[in-house]
């Protein structure tokens, strides 16, 4: 697969020192910039899947009527903790 090449990039020295002074052994500056990007489209590609499943859920609970309070989230959560720890506990006798 043939490599493509991303704009050049302008930045302060000071950056470029920061970045620098950061390197790992053998990390050229590079590829620590590739690892960013990569690890920004990542985040970005989570984030907006989260957006898309709050919106989703938004949209089902619009239509449903069915709304729940955070009090009611977290007493549920609650339970499942405590149904997990006595799972976690029986099996450690």
């Amino acid at each position: 697969m043939k490599t493509a090449s991303l704009p050049s990039l302008r930045v302060d020295p000071e950056l470029r020192a920061a970045a620098e002074s950061v390197l790992k052994e053998g990390e050229s500056l590079s590829s620590l910039i590739e690892d960013s990007l990569r690890r920004q489209i990542d985040y970005r590609k989570t984030q907006a899947e989260f957006i898309a499943r709050g919106l989703a859920g938004l949209a089902d609970a619009e239509r449903s009527g069915v709304f729940y309070t955070t009090d009611d989230i977290q007493e549920l959560m609650r339970k499942k903790l405590e149904k997990a720890k006595a799972r976690k506990a029986a099996r450690q006798k």
